[in-house]
């Protein structure tokens, strides 16, 4: 364990290190984006030493590390507000978003790989194959735009961009931050209704993107497993085929999948930016690519540090979960 916990923080030190360095490299000038383009020099060079910029860089590494451990990214030049108080309010819906989308592409992408390796080079493995394929293929952004015109513009099934209608916005009591999940603590059906109607379909987008990378890892997990010699014996023996693939087959594939699933929902929290911004979702990937437009570093800088620490987190609690599922490892 004291190996994964030096591995754990050499891997985020590393983060801050890449962070830092971008924050240095990049061709914006924090300083003007604080004191703007008439400030005098005077001013600019009061401002350049409030922030520490005349420091050494090895320093000026030293008290960035502090800050973020402090959970201090600095003030949001767009907003205002600090960056944490920014972060707080916006990664709960993106976390929202991506939840569903795994859950989603979990709950059809596992049976879709399992029954596929199955029932190989029959017409569920070729559906299976174009269902993956598509999903790597097709820009997300124009299927979120097809479907806010085929049902919302057309069919009117789904709610518009947006988390609420004007109706309900602002009407639940935040505790999560997560309106489905407030909406319930709050006993209020009819904002629960309405946000669902909203989310449902950009989580769609996400779990269908999300369930081609699952459904092939699973149907490539089965493929080897079922070719196994065990599997062989267990037939020889007279197993039922059904017995065969989920009580031996794809209990031995668990292991994997679930490192497969953690990067997936990882990928979906940091992979929902063009999503975020067809549907108008106020989340972590619209924020950032504001503040990216915007030079706001600040913004930027703390935004990816949250993305890369789930990432690492993520990685640490499938290897976790390896560990104790898998006999082997032992």
């Amino acid at each position: 364990m004291g190996g994964v916990l030096l591995s754990l923080g050499l891997t985020l030190l590393g983060l801050l290190l890449i962070t830092f360095i971008i924050g240095r490299i990049m061709p914006i000038d924090p300083v003007l984006k604080v004191v703007g383009d008439r400030a005098t020099q005077a001013q600019y060079d009061a401002a350049y030493q409030a922030m520490g910029l005349d420091r050494p860089l090895w320093e000026q590494f030293l008290r960035y590390i502090t800050d973020v451990v402090q959970g201090n990214f600095g003030r949001s030049i767009s907003t205002g507000h600090p960056v944490a108080e920014d972060l707080k309010r916006v990664f709960p819906a993106t976390v929202e978003l991506a939840t569903l989308g795994t859950l989603i592409g979990v709950l059809v992408g596992v049976p879709l790989g399992v029954i596929a390796a199955a029932r190989r080079g029959g017409w569920i493995d070729q559906i299976a194959r174009v269902v993956a394929l598509v999903g790597y293929s097709v820009p997300i952004f124009w299927l979120g735009l097809m479907g806010l015109l085929l049902f919302y513009g057309i069919l009117g099934w789904v709610g518009g961009p947006g988390r609420q209608g004007i109706i309900y916005d602002g009407m639940v009591p935040t505790v999560t931050g997560m309106i489905l999940i407030d909406s319930l603590l709050a006993g209020d059906w009819g904002a629960f209704r309405d946000a669902f109607s909203h989310i449902i379909l950009p989580a769609s987008l996400l779990g269908y993107f999300s369930l081609a990378y699952i459904s092939r890892m699973t149907r490539s997990f089965m493929l080897e497993q079922l070719s196994a010699e065990y599997i062989i014996t267990a037939r020889v023996k007279g197993m039922t085929e059904r017995r065969v693939i989920w009580r031996h087959a794809f209990r031995n594939i668990m292991v994997p999948l679930i490192t497969v699933i953690a990067l997936s929902f990882a990928s979906l929290l940091e992979g929902s930016v063009l999503t975020e911004i067809v549907f108008s979702w106020p989340g972590l990937g619209q924020y950032i690519t504001k503040a990216l437009l915007a030079g706001d570093m600040n913004a930027v800088l703390g935004g990816t540090v949250v993305i890369g620490t789930c990432f690492i987190l993520l990685n640490l609690l499938s290897d976790i979960l390896y560990r104790v599922l898998d006999p082997r490892s032992g």
